[in-house]
């Protein structure tokens, strides 16, 4: 694989500068793994989707496919820090959304048995979302495997697209291939800016990344702020994925319960013809309120849709918003009303992951 220099890269950091004989490498190479994007090896950007699917579905989703939520990169090292130099190519900034998700990473590190937080790349002061390139480090900690390196995960940004990612190790440090996933054929994610991941603080407090550490599950997550709309290219799309359970989110973007009606039981056919043995999990808003009635229309739209595939012996779970933001903290759950705060995104993970979980078991789940 290509070795790269900080001055090859145009590197100014300060902090990665000082690193003695540090080796960049990139990411869409060997023995790296990039995970939750789309044929990265070969497009010139990082993206969810492909850009003709994209396009078909809506200028919203052409736009939010180029940010990379989900992303992750998995590798093995013996180095005792991580840099990072990103080039970003779009960013999405947004009144309730910290510039750590926007242009900042996470890392994770195995330790007994479970991928535990390591380290945040927290985006420097001062910059702005129109800054090119940003250069990090970060020490490593954690466990070592029996090969003497640390099994560790990156997660690239949330509401960032990244055009190149490099990764900085000790000049004398290992460099592997990470062993799969416990289940490395993906749960599928499909929603809006919640299942997207906003508003939590960093990229591994999404609820799918919380699900995935928790159950050791790979994962794709397809949530497009504000345009979750079960659109028939993007429905054809889902349903030409592989994957292992089918997570439909689909109820916050249709403007309202009749085009909800019209469309969530369309677009779960459409999957369910290509996918008669796969799990599908229906999950309804999270920011439910019993004094407004089109909430719980909502609601029952997307059970009616749960109930109908039941009678047809199809195999799928309802998992129930309304149950998710309760109890102590209930209004703590979210930032401004709508979109969770990282403790919405641990209830929320914990109600879909037991549906994930369970869905895992079932025979379309397993294969």
């Amino acid at each position: 694989m290509n070795v790269y220099t900080p001055a090859e890269l145009g590197i100014t950091a300060g902090d990665v500068l000082a690193l003695d004989g540090v080796k960049f490498y990139d990411v869409r190479e060997e023995p790296f793994r990039v995970y939750g994007l789309y044929d990265y090896k070969n497009q010139p950007e990082f993206r969810r989707v492909p850009e003709d699917v994209a396009a078909a579905a809506s200028p919203a989703v052409r736009s939010m496919a180029r940010l990379n939520s989900g992303g992750r990169v998995r590798f093995c090292t013996s180095s005792p820090y991580v840099a990072i130099h990103a080039e970003y190519y779009a960013v999405s900034p947004n009144h309730v959304v910290p510039m750590t998700v926007v242009m900042g990473f996470d890392l994770y590190a195995a330790r007994a048995g479970r991928d535990s937080w390591c380290a945040g790349y927290r985006p420097p002061k001062g910059t702005t979302s129109s800054t090119p390139a940003l250069s990090m480090v970060k020490s490593v900690h954690g466990e070592k495997n029996a090969n003497g390196e640390y099994e560790l995960t990156l997660n690239l940004p949330l509401n960032g697209g990244l055009r190149r990612l490099f990764i900085g190790l000790a000049p004398d440090a290992s460099l592997s291939r990470r062993a799969d996933y416990r289940i490395e054929r993906p749960a599928l994610y499909y929603g809006s800016s919640i299942t997207h991941g906003a508003c939590a603080t960093r990229p591994g407090m999404s609820y799918p990344s919380l699900i995935s550490r928790s159950l050791d599950v790979n994962f794709i997550n397809l949530g497009f702020p504000g345009a979750c709309h079960a659109e028939d290219v993007m429905m054809h799309y889902l349903a030409s994925l592989d994957c292992s359970v089918f997570v439909y989110d689909y109820d916050h973007n249709a403007p309202n319960a009749e085009v909800l009606a019209a469309t969530h039981e369309k677009g779960y056919l459409t999957f369910r013809a290509a996918h008669p043995e796969t799990p599908v999990v229906m999950v309804t808003k999270p920011d439910f309120h019993y004094r407004n009635p089109s909430d719980t229309t909502r609601r029952d739209v997307i059970y009616t849709t749960y109930q109908n595939a039941l009678r047809r012996g199809e195999p799928v779970l309802f998992v129930d918003g309304s149950q998710m933001f309760t109890g102590e903290l209930a209004e703590d759950c979210t930032v401004e009303g709508t979109h969770p705060s990282d403790l919405g995104m641990s209830r929320m993970a914990d109600a879909i992951g037991r549906a994930v979980a369970f869905a895992l078991t079932m025979e379309g789940g397993r294969k």
